[in-house]
């Protein structure tokens, strides 16, 4: 697969395509033929491995460290890439307003996401998945590629994955082949990572969601927000203080559990449908710990997170830099292009400064996650520029387009929205 993988991105990438005029067909082609390449090898890798036992849990082995500073994606990497920005530019972008407006994500642009084969990439073949190695990259990539079409549906469409690779990373023998089989079977289960509350300053270090155990396992209370698609999700992956423990992930079933939602609409990501999810004693049992508890998971597990929210930011303030130059360019005042005005000019190459500086420390950090190197500090850098920095463009890019900024005829509102959310965020996505 990855000699083809190689071949048709090479076709795609030829100056001979545009010259001949058959550059859409062939973003199509490059489309469709990821899609259907990663169909057909999980189909295979389940049908081969259908009649294996689990007897411990499999984990997807660290990239090997190059020894040189090189974020340069691989052909694979860059075919990935090539396949989501061509998804998110024909399917997510026009259906972008309308979601936003309904606070609700087509079935059939969810439907497109999961035949790219996210989740499956990240899942050992083992499993039925198609993964072989750590692959935090190349989800960043993916994430900042449908970013570039719309936050909010790539948020929802992504939120399954970040349930698949919390089960890869953290998830026992039992939970991984209870669970993960169903999410590389193509059209996986709705399901989410929920960490934030509704509290100011919200820290998910401290959380008010309590875990407490009981003799056949444990009892959940508390309240979760923002939580994409909570009331149709089949599997919550929580995060509440285990007594004794600190903060931990349980896997909660939405059918076996008595839990209640509300709505909750948000400034920003609108189409990813957030709502409230209450647990009024939830009992669980004892297997529904993930990770036995483990601290040091927990924290790799909000990093990772932190980091898809930078790679989102970094694929929306794309998109605010791909609108602006060519509106600054064409729009007339005084006689001449606005582009022409110094202040506009600067402003804008500001914007293209600062989008490269948060996607070089996101793909930094997330290199140094999938070598298995300390990605802690790495990690901060990013979060703390993709924070400051994606609000700061959102804000520029609606001054930039003055009066037309401020009206939803234009994208550049919704960005603005989107991109705060890179800053108080928590959960929800994972690469």
């Amino acid at each position: 697969m990855g000699l083809g993988l190689r071949a048709v991105n090479r076709i795609g990438g030829s100056a001979l395509v545009d010259r001949l005029g058959l550059r859409k067909p062939a973003e199509k082609a490059l489309y469709h033929g990821s899609r259907l390449g990663f169909r057909g090898a999980d189909t295979l890798a389940r049908g081969l491995k259908a009649t294996q036992k689990l007897l411990k849990p499999a984990r997807l082995p660290h990239q090997a460290a190059q020894g040189l500073f090189d974020l340069t994606p691989t052909d694979e990497q860059q075919m990935l890439r090539d396949a989501a920005a061509a998804y998110a530019a024909e399917q997510l972008r026009p259906a972008a307003q309308a979601a936003d407006a309904t606070a609700a994500a087509p079935a059939e642009v969810l439907a497109g996401i999961d035949d790219l084969g996210i989740a499956a990439m990240s899942i050992p073949e083992a499993l039925g998945g198609v993964g072989a190695e750590r692959s935090a990259v190349t989800h960043a990539l993916i994430a900042e590629a449908l970013a570039h079409g719309d936050m909010g549906l790539a948020v929802a469409g992504l939120a399954p994955s970040a349930v698949s690779t919390a089960l890869v990373l953290w998830g026992d023998e039992a939970q991984q082949s209870q669970y993960l089989p169903a999410f590389a079977a193509g059209q996986g289960p709705v399901a989410a990572l929920a960490i934030c509350e509704p509290q100011p300053l919200f820290d998910p270090l401290t959380l008010r969601t309590r875990a407490r155990r009981t003799a056949d396992g444990f009892v959940l209370d508390g309240v979760k927000s923002l939580v994409p698609r909570a009331d149709r999700a089949e599997l919550l992956i929580v995060a509440a203080a285990l007594e004794d423990a600190g903060p931990s992930l349980f896997l909660v079933e939405a059918a076996g559990a008595d839990l209640r939602y509300a709505a909750e609409p948000a400034m920003g990501l609108r189409a990813a449908s957030t709502m409230r999810v209450e647990f009024d004693g939830v009992k669980l049992p004892a297997s529904a710990l993930l990770g036995a508890g483990d601290p040091i998971a927990y924290r790799e597990c909000i990093r990772l997170a932190r980091l898809g929210w930078c790679a989102l930011a970094v694929g929306t303030a794309q998109a605010a830099l791909d609108y602006l130059i060519p509106y600054v360019n064409e729009r007339q005042a005084f006689g001449e292009p606005i582009s022409h005005r110094q202040s506009v000019a600067f402003a804008v190459a500001n914007i293209g400064i600062e989008t490269e500086g948060m996607r070089l420390a996101t793909w930094r950090a997330a290199s140094r996650a999938e070598q298995g190197l300390d990605f802690a500090r790495a990690t901060a850098i990013a979060r703390r520029l993709c924070a400051d920095k994606g609000m700061q463009i959102g804000s520029e890019a609606v001054q930039l387009l003055g009066g037309h900024g401020f009206v939803k005829e234009h994208p550049v509102e919704r960005w603005y929205r989107d991109l705060r959310a890179a800053a108080v965020m928590e959960g929800v996505v994972l690469i």
